[in-house]
């Protein structure tokens, strides 16, 4: 059986424990990072922009998917400042907000390619 089968609990434990655990409003924040993520269109966009800075017809056309359908995702990344945007003249070109996105996608992978 995968569970214990004596009703005792470590006091002890539990009493750091609870001093240890991040506010319920920070593990929102990061529920909602892990739920962008987990859609692999969005994905996909975190990777490219990864690899280099890209503007939204440029998104649009490694995915196959419509600009407007792109602009979506991005703001939705946007809004948890996973990417950010700059303009030049009539161009909006994106990349990542900051390293962290890609450092935990970097562990997520190591973590996925340790299993094969």
């Amino acid at each position: 059986m995968d569970v214990c089968e004596v009703d005792f609990f470590d006091a002890k434990k539990i009493k750091v424990l609870r001093k240890k655990m991040r506010p319920d409003s920070e593990l929102y924040q990061l529920s909602e990072v892990f739920s962008i993520l987990g859609d692999t269109t969005r994905l996909k966009v975190v990777l490219a922009l990864i690899e280099t800075e890209l503007c939204v017809c440029d998104i649009a056309n490694f995915l196959g998917i419509t600009k407007s359908a792109v602009s979506h995702h991005l703001r939705l990344m946007r809004n948890l400042r996973l990417v950010r945007f700059r303009r030049d003249g009539k161009m909006t070109y994106y990349s990542l907000d900051d390293h962290h996105i890609e450092n935990l996608l970097k562990q997520a992978t190591d973590h996925i390619e340790e299993r094969k």
